[in-house]
């Protein structure tokens, strides 16, 4: 069976839209060391609970997943950040 064209249609617009062109935020500003002192900049990494954003919705590349994740393990040792929080943001 054939699907309706309006839903074709529908999945192209969508598709679009979420093919937006994603970068490292730390390769375009050329930032080499993440301070794990700053936890405002870190914050913007978490979401709502406190959970680090995976690389797929941050667009952060591997090296630099890596260097956050340490970052905000570091922060959370000192209680820079919180582990687990009800609202963030």
């Amino acid at each position: 069976m054939r699907t309706p064209e309006r839903n074709n249609r529908n999945n192209d617009r969508n598709k679009q839209q979420d093919q937006r062109k994603k970068y490292c935020r730390f390769k375009k500003s050329g930032i080499k060391y993440i301070d794990y002192k700053n936890g405002d900049f870190l914050l913007k990494f978490l979401n709502e609970q406190g959970r680090i954003l995976p690389r797929r919705l941050t667009g952060t590349s591997l090296k630099y997943q890596r260097r956050l994740s340490q970052a905000v393990a570091r922060a959370r040792h000192l209680a820079i950040l919180p582990y687990v929080a009800d609202a963030l943001k």
